[in-house]
């Protein structure tokens, strides 16, 4: 019989997981969830480029002002259904917003921009207020008026029409539903280090690290007769918890495949790199290092990149190592180890793409007009904004 590997259950404190790093859904067009993020919820558009495993889908990253906090990530995968929320899902992602009185400005926007949205409320002492976009993606803000962990290490979009002690600032809890509510309790809990922290009718809090808003998972029970949930537009993909650096996201793939969950190992995504595991069926969770990914690592060490030293690649986002942070999300960029010289090949790619038009993607918004859903709607793909009234 073949040893079996002894797993040490105690996470060491500098092995830790952080919170949450980003969550990455689907979207049925990338013109409209890039116009929806960047003139309505005030968001930058941090870095264009592909799904590293599906060349003819996009991939957009969405980040607070220096794109370390909030990073909303989506796929628009060609001819793909809409999706449908229930059981075995990861349902809501939620933003972080600096004050209670920021939950109020957002109810007015969006009642200005024809947002769906609810009632200002509260879940485990912290206010908070769901919306949902065109897609009937699931979302929502929550305060850190009266968070108890760490404080939001992001700040707002400066170029932005949302005033900035209101704008979004990071990540806050992501609601997972499942069947075996206490099967993914035992994932949680075992493998990755969480602890319980409350209930609250049929969710349950889990938090890691310093907890807080940044640091928490909700775990939602599903009804007895919901139905199952199946992936599409409008749904979350996949949502990444944070580890420090490709040392210490070693150490989360060696304690990954000790407990036998089913496990992609060492991926490189440039920007970051990572490790993705299904926790159960339907839900999948990354493990992302807060550094850039190897390769930007090592093309910073190579004097490549678009920093000045490797010692500041390692505190500067994954994002603009291959891009300056003022050239980054207006064109298509391709990390390089994806087609290493073959500039045919990046060029078939590129025309492989849905149309979309992020030229004004560094454009000051500060004096614009607020955006509506209507006119998100309108604006045809790939061409600019300035042309829908």
């Amino acid at each position: 019989m073949a040893e079996l590997t002894k797993i040490e259950t105690k996470i060491p404190e500098n092995l830790t997981l952080g919170g949450v790093h980003h969550v990455t859904a689907i979207t049925s067009s990338a013109q409209k969830i890039y116009d929806f993020f960047t003139n309505i919820l005030g968001l930058r558009l941090a870095k264009l480029t592909v799904n590293q495993d599906d060349y003819e889908t996009y991939h957009l990253f969405f980040t607070e002002e220096d794109g370390h906090g909030a990073d909303m990530t989506f796929f628009d995968f060609k001819d793909i259904p809409k999706g449908n929320h229930g059981v075995n899902n990861i349902e809501r992602a939620s933003f972080r917003v600096p004050t209670d009185a920021s939950l109020d400005y957002w109810t007015h926007r969006f009642d200005n921009a024809h947002v769906k949205h609810g009632e200002i409320s509260s879940k485990f002492g912290q206010k908070t207020l769901e919306f949902e976009d065109f897609d009937g993606q699931l979302y929502q803000l929550i305060s850190d008026q009266n968070n108890s962990g760490d404080d939001s290490k992001g700040r707002s979009w400066q170029l932005s029409n949302v005033p900035q002690e209101h704008g979004i600032t990071g990540l806050g809890p992501v609601f997972v539903k499942v069947e075996n509510a206490e099967n993914l309790r035992t994932i949680l809990e075992t493998v990755f280090g969480f602890r319980y922290a409350g209930q609250e009718a049929d969710l349950h809090l889990f938090e890691v690290a310093n907890g807080g808003n940044g640091a928490a998972l909700i775990l939602q029970e599903a009804g007895e007769k919901e139905a199952y949930a199946y992936q599409g537009y409008g749904t979350i993909h996949h949502l990444a918890l944070g580890t420090a650096n490709p040392e210490t996201l070693n150490y989360w793939i060696e304690r990954i495949k000790a407990f036998r969950l089913p496990h992609s190992g060492l991926v490189d995504r440039f920007y970051f790199s990572s490790e993705y595991v299904r926790v159960a069926p339907g839900v999948l969770f990354e493990i992302a290092t807060y550094t850039p990914g190897i390769g930007a690592l090592d093309m910073a060490k190579s004097g490549l990149g678009a920093v000045d030293s490797y010692e500041e690649a390692l505190i500067t986002s994954g994002f603009w190592i291959d891009q300056t942070k003022e050239e980054s999300g207006l064109s298509l960029s391709l990390p390089p180890h994806l087609f290493p010289g073959d500039e045919a090949t990046k060029a078939r790619t590129a025309a492989s793409l849905r149309p979309l038009d992020t030229s004004d993607a560094h454009r000051d918004r500060t004096k614009d007009e607020l955006w509506t859903v209507e006119k998100v709607l309108e604006h045809k793909a790939g061409t600019p904004a300035e042309t829908v009234q």
